[in-house]
């Protein structure tokens, strides 16, 4: 289980001591089990709530000193409004409920109770992610840590559930995706001179414990494979470009795999074309895409998913170094097509092209999705709200989004066509790595489209999403792990059954 906190299911009973949560709708009413619990303290409650003003309002709260008569230090009310919570809305009263838990508290209780109706077993579970993902800190390198920063992933969570053993069962598909999630965000938040290249796919390594297969392809073999735009992003640095191939065979022999690519820049300067100094230390996170693929991977093999999925990381670090590319050089990638160097900055793209074409030749996929915070004119475009989706494939940008709305990791499709392409037309080569600022996330999007052939391809480009994420009632991490559910939701809905 994620983190250090001991999260665990049990029937609905007064708790000894700790805090107490409750849910309740506009009208101050409360689940069969919640008027148990209370008791004679309920009616003293409410005119308290009232007094204060208490709306009951999806994600309104109200934090009181219990009432005599309870065994609990505290008690917390989390309104869930007037209408019947919608799915994605479960995770995100998890979180609200971890939330108000005090750092210095021991023990919590969540009552997994709505004011009408017991919460499903996977309702329950939806809640105990939320929670979870709230959890979450990232202090491994602080030696010291103020009151106030106490590890909320430390205290005792129980769930009070009707069903125990169902909202176990459950539970166990929904710890592997708060696992993945976890894997994806420690990597997003560790600084570069700890993850560069070999350590990231060292710690990809780690999923054989899982199931899963882990290759690491170097820069021999990538050299040997004609991977040259991969390799020529990392000439520069003197830590050795990685590529990881992870197999996950959960599915039927012979069936195609799933393919989910990500971009790992685990620094960029920016190359010769550098980078501003202000904020260049956000460029650590520029390896969100390939995080989120290992934590994706994390995730079905520790729900044990039947698929079979194929993890591919391309790994560099893009330093000035006297090695580096220049603007104006050539390269030949993988696929044969050549590439013109514009802007050494425009990185991403040249990584994921080797290697979207190396996983189509190599494994055939169904599909290929990939992920990378590859550019900031869609944060431009879109904010931190949704990441761009881009599709050469009407179903597959119809699951992404139906997915996103599900979990609340929301994609917005853009454009894509053939007069974009004429930005990216090269006088020396078959393309150049950048057409300027116009369309900007656009024509890094037809860059990567001519490396995928006819294989179903969703590009996912989460500049905006991936690093210095926005704060959530999920998330108060700096990484927030983004896409890891997204795509197990993906999964799990339109290709296990």
């Amino acid at each position: 289980m994620p983190g250090d906190a001991k999260l665990g299911f049990a029937p609905l009973a007064t708790p000894s001591k700790g805090v107490l949560v409750v849910f309740t709708n506009e009208e101050l009413r409360l689940g069969e089990g919640g008027r148990a619990l209370l008791g004679g303290a309920r009616d003293a409650l409410v005119k308290v709530a009232r007094a204060e003003r208490f709306s009951g309002k999806m994600g309104a709260t109200l934090d009181l000193i219990a009432p005599a008569g309870l065994k609990v230090a505290r008690l917390v009310l989390i309104g869930t409004g007037q209408e019947p919570p919608k799915p994605r809305d479960f995770a995100r009263l998890g979180g609200i409920a971890m939330g108000k838990v005090p750092p210095s508290a021991a023990e919590a209780t969540i009552v997994a109770e709505l004011p009408r109706a017991a919460m499903t077993p996977e309702q329950a579970a939806n809640l105990a992610l939320g929670a979870r993902l709230r959890a979450y800190a990232f202090d491994r390198y602080k030696t010291k840590r103020k009151d106030d920063e106490e590890q909320a992933a430390k205290v005792k969570l129980t769930i009070g559930v009707a069903d125990v053993a169902a909202a176990r069962r459950v539970w166990l598909k929904h710890s592997a995706i708060a696992e993945g999630v976890y894997v994806a965000r420690d990597l997003v938040n560790e600084p570069a001179n700890v993850l560069y290249p070999e350590e990231f796919a060292r710690r990809a390594g780690a999923l054989k414990k899982s199931g899963v297969a882990v290759e690491v392809l170097d820069d021999r073999v990538m050299r040997r494979l004609g991977m040259n735009a991969l390799l020529g992003v990392g000439q520069g640095s003197v830590r050795q470009s990685r590529l990881v191939v992870m197999r996950w065979n959960g599915g039927k022999r012979g069936q195609p795999p799933l393919a989910f690519i990500g971009k790992g820049v685990t620094f960029d300067t920016g190359g010769i074309s550098i980078k501003p100094a202000a904020g260049m230390e956000d460029m650590k996170g520029d390896m969100a895409g390939a995080a989120c693929v290992v934590g994706l991977m994390q995730a079905l093999a520790g729900r044990k998913a039947k698929v079979n999925a194929v993890g591919a990381i391309g790994l560099v670090e893009n330093m000035p170094g006297g090695d580096a590319q220049r603007p104006g050089d050539i390269v030949k990638s993988m696929s044969g097509q050549t590439v013109e160097i514009i802007n050494t900055d425009a990185e991403g793209r040249l990584v994921l092209a080797d290697v979207l074409h190396y996983v189509n030749k190599r494994f055939k996929p169904k599909f290929m999705v990939n992920l990378a915070t590859l550019t900031g004119a869609i944060v431009v475009a879109l904010g931190t709200e949704h990441a761009g989706l881009f599709s050469n494939d009407d179903m597959m940008s119809e699951r992404l989004a139906k997915a996103g709305e599900a979990t609340g990791e929301k994609v917005w499709r853009m454009p894509l066509g053939p007069e974009y392409d004429k930005l990216i037309d090269s006088k020396f080569a078959d393309m150049k790595n950048t057409g300027g600022r116009s369309a900007g996330s656009i024509t890094a999007a037809q860059f990567l489209q001519r490396f995928v052939d006819k294989t179903p391809w969703a590009h996912l480009d989460i500049a905006g999403t991936g690093m210095g994420s926005p704060q959530t009632d999920t998330n108060r991490s700096w990484g927030s792990g983004w896409g890891v559910r997204l795509l197990d939701r993906l999964v799990a809905e339109y290709y296990e059954r």
